[in-house]
């Protein structure tokens, strides 16, 4: 079993700055390919964005490439989300995910962990 726990959310304005984080616990981190997700009040949770487990592959949704960075440290057990240049449709819950067998898979269900979510909230 792997836990996963997400931190960083909050009120931001159009054009700010975030960093989420997602810290693991249960198992061995390294070994596992991880993503993030977000639902936004009212939608499907979607894709935002994955890493593979050795952190060298990293995949975006069109909707935050270039302005999204995903990291991973390994030995501390986290992944990072850097989120900038935020917009208002960035609002949502975002989830960290773990457990696919296919780095950068952007199905929801491929993932075998998942956290409680830290939340977005970016004013315009």
């Amino acid at each position: 079993q792997v836990q996963l726990v997400e931190s960083g959310g909050g009120l931001v304005q159009t054009g700010g700055s975030l960093r989420l984080s997602c810290a693991a616990s249960g198992r061995t981190f390294g070994g596992l390919n991880m993503a993030w997700f977000r639902q936004a009040p009212g939608k499907e949770r979607e894709f935002a964005s994955a890493i593979g487990w050795t952190g060298r592959s990293t995949y975006y949704a069109d909707s935050v490439k270039g302005r999204f960075t995903i990291s991973r440290d390994n030995a501390k057990n986290t992944m990072d989300l850097q989120l900038n240049d935020l917009k208002p449709e960035d609002t949502a819950v975002y989830y960290c995910a773990a457990g696919a067998v296919n780095a950068g898979s952007s199905r929801g269900g491929d993932y075998l962990y998942w956290g409680q979510g830290t939340r977005v909230t970016v004013s315009s």
